[in-house]
């Protein structure tokens, strides 16, 4: 098991590279197909989709945090967990079953019939 590390790193890395390259290839069609026609821009090449695709992960997501960092919320709602009393928590439950749609429903009192 501890000599596989390198494989799975490799495997990743080429995965990554082909996940890349194959979107900057629909980027630059995408781009080569729609932009002419419809605003009479130019066409762009392969390492201009690519530089795109970069340009357009600085501005719209930045540099923030590494792996984890989305998962603040959890941490988040422990903490309130925590701090609830056994009936809000069972209200809480309750609420999350009708809005989700799972877990078992309580039963809900029947008109009568004539």
């Amino acid at each position: 098991m501890r000599g596989r590390w390198p494989l799975r790193i490799l495997r990743f890395v080429l995965i990554a590279a082909v996940f890349v390259a194959v979107f900057g290839l629909v980027v630059m069609a995408l781009w080569n197909w729609l932009v002419p026609s419809l605003f009479g821009g130019p066409a762009i090449t392969y390492l201009q989709a690519l530089g795109i695709l970069v340009l357009s992960k600085i501005l719209l997501s930045g540099f923030r945090g590494g792996p984890g960092r989305h998962w603040g919320w959890r941490h988040r709602m422990a903490e309130r967990w925590e701090a609830m009393t056994p009936d809000e928590r069972e209200k809480f439950r309750r609420g999350m079953r009708g809005r989700c749609g799972f877990g078992p429903r309580e039963a809900e009192p029947k008109a009568p019939t004539t």
